[in-house]
């Protein structure tokens, strides 16, 4: 079993939401901490404990960094939490997310995955408070960057300082860009069966639906689950040799291949085969807990 510290922007695009439903149902995965990070991490905390409450989960959560060490404006979609109530209840960590970082990687040198979902930027704090840190963490699991075009993706544009600096940092690391991301949908009907997974699946359920208003659309690409799946089945991806990644102002990355180097990217996914193993795990993760409590038959599940 793998045990993972989450580290995420949940909140403004769904993907989060869904990558943390989706590792409540991954039994090969010890959710240790999640930590949030970008803009109002505060609210992102309470959301992300909130989701681990409606699974039946006592989530340790900790609020990490505001700002980018790039000084970029925060993106902000404005509809974060708006769908939960009284997320002002739901308990969190008083710590910051760096120090905690550093403190539970010092706990458990080598035994601890860190999946990083949004802006590395707690991230390279905490390797700034203790370089050695780098040399803690077991694997490094990244959505970041887009390979082979001039795509800019959102969390290396958002911070490309703390971006480069944890690449740079000689931490083994998988990252998955959009270049591969993109391949995978999560549609109506696989929005429906979410929806029918419990109290996690119900309100899982809408926020997708809202994200899905808020681009006018009627699907999403998965970023977020797409990345952490790479961790829990590895199978169902192709990975490229290791090498260097290289962020350029503005977020652009670029790979290269480099026997010297720590970092592999995703090259290959099983479209199909991943977008069903996602839902199969949101799915999970929402319907334990709900059958426990009797809220929905377990021989319809």
């Amino acid at each position: 079993m793998r045990s993972l510290i989450l580290d995420t922007d949940i909140g403004s695009d769904v993907d989060d939401a869904m990558a943390l439903a989706q590792l409540l149902g991954s039994p090969e995965v010890e959710l240790a901490e999640v930590h949030t990070v970008y803009g109002d991490t505060r609210l992102r905390a309470q959301l992300a404990r909130r989701y681990g409450v409606l699974a039946g989960r006592e989530l340790d959560v900790v609020p990490g960094l505001a700002e980018p060490l790039s000084g970029r404006e925060v993106w902000w979609a404005g509809h974060e939490g708006t769908l939960h109530n009284g997320l002002d209840a739901e308990t969190i960590s008083a710590d910051s997310a760096p120090e905690r970082l550093v403190a539970r990687l010092r706990e458990r040198p080598g035994e601890l995955d860190v999946a990083a979902i949004g802006p590395l930027t707690n991230i390279a704090a905490a390797l700034a408070l203790e370089p050695q840190a780098a040399w803690w963490i077991r694997h490094l699991w990244v959505m970041g960057g887009s390979f082979g075009d001039d795509v800019r993706e959102h969390n290396f544009k958002s911070d490309e300082v703390a971006a480069q600096a944890v690449l740079n940092a000689g931490i083994p690391t998988t990252i998955t860009g959009l270049e591969v991301t993109r391949q995978v949908t999560i549609e109506k009907p696989r929005l429906e069966r979410i929806r029918a997974a419990g109290p996690l699946g119900a309100a899982l359920g809408a926020d997708i639906e809202q994200w899905w208003a808020y681009w006018n659309e009627t699907w999403n690409v998965p970023h977020d689950p797409v990345a952490v799946l790479a961790l829990s089945c590895p199978e169902l991806f192709s990975f490229s040799d290791l090498g260097k990644v290289q962020i350029a102002e503005g977020g652009l990355s670029t790979f290269a291949a480099d026997a010297e180097g720590t970092v592999r990217i995703v090259t290959a996914v099983e479209a199909e085969a991943v977008a069903e193993e996602i839902t199969r795990r949101i799915v999970a993760g929402g319907t334990e807990y709900a059958v426990q409590r009797g809220e929905i038959d377990g021989d319809r599940t």
